[in-house]
């Protein structure tokens, strides 16, 4: 761990700079995501951030995992202790949308949003959340947030995509921790301002697909349920992926 600079940066020197309690580098881990939870559960403060070189087994939801090459993108997990719980149920909403802020100006293109963890530019991903929690009598403890970003878009992978040529994993980094923290932040269901601005990113409004249900997109609620119409009814979907239709 201690071997291993980010962007000439130590571990101490990037807390510093990032302006964090602390940070742990690792060169390899199998996700960043584990180790976050191991750190969190020593008692790692707040604002800690876990930040890897590679992932060997990095993870997004429903257990799909991530490409995580070696200086080709962030692979991280943010650890947060939230006050209340208020605000877990659309985090990860939250979390896409700030980021999409942030990153537009580097991403070659606007940043759009796939419910309910994916950051997508002219249809590729670019990057995906996943959030954990773990609670301790009847009380959430901590929170880690995990995030895998392209910077650079692996050659192999068509679907993918990366920020713009020349952009530093440092700028990035330099984008992303504000969003998270601010994000992490939240509490209550999403504004009515949210929900607008979500929607005008939403690049799954009008498509029909195949799961968490099948029928047409219609948006997301405060509650940040992916809704959809059946034709029958408008369902209000919790969990699951979204796949679309003509990915079936």
């Amino acid at each position: 761990m201690a071997d291993w600079r980010f962007d000439g940066f130590d571990a101490a020197g990037l807390a510093a700079h990032l302006a964090l309690p602390a940070c742990e580098l690792h060169e390899r881990v199998g996700s960043t995501m584990d180790v976050a939870h191991a750190a969190a559960e020593r008692g790692a403060p707040a604002g800690t951030l876990i930040l890897a070189d590679a992932q060997d087994a990095g993870r997004g939801r429903g257990g799909k995992r991530w490409a995580s090459l070696p200086g080709r993108g962030l692979w991280m997990t943010l650890i947060e202790r939230p006050q209340s719980p208020r605000g877990l149920d659309v985090l990860s909403l939250r979390i896409g949308l700030l980021l999409a802020d942030a990153l537009d100006p580097v991403a070659g293109g606007r940043v759009g949003l796939k419910w309910p963890n994916d950051l997508v530019v002219a249809g590729r991903k670019l990057a995906g959340t996943l959030v954990e929690a773990r609670w301790r009598d009847q009380r959430v403890d901590w929170i880690a947030i995990g995030i895998g970003l392209n910077v650079t878009a692996p050659h192999d992978l068509s679907e993918a995509a990366g920020l713009v040529s020349g952009t530093s994993r440092l700028a990035a980094l330099e984008r992303v921790m504000p969003a998270l923290r601010s994000a992490a932040q939240g509490e209550g269901p999403l504004t009515d301002g949210e929900v607008v601005r979500f929607t005008a990113r939403d690049v799954s409004v009008g498509r029909r697909i195949v799961q968490p249900a099948v029928g047409v997109v219609a948006g997301i609620s405060a509650a940040g349920e992916l809704m959809v119409d059946t034709g029958d009814a408008r369902l209000a979907c919790r969990s699951g992926s979204l796949v679309f239709a003509e990915e079936e």
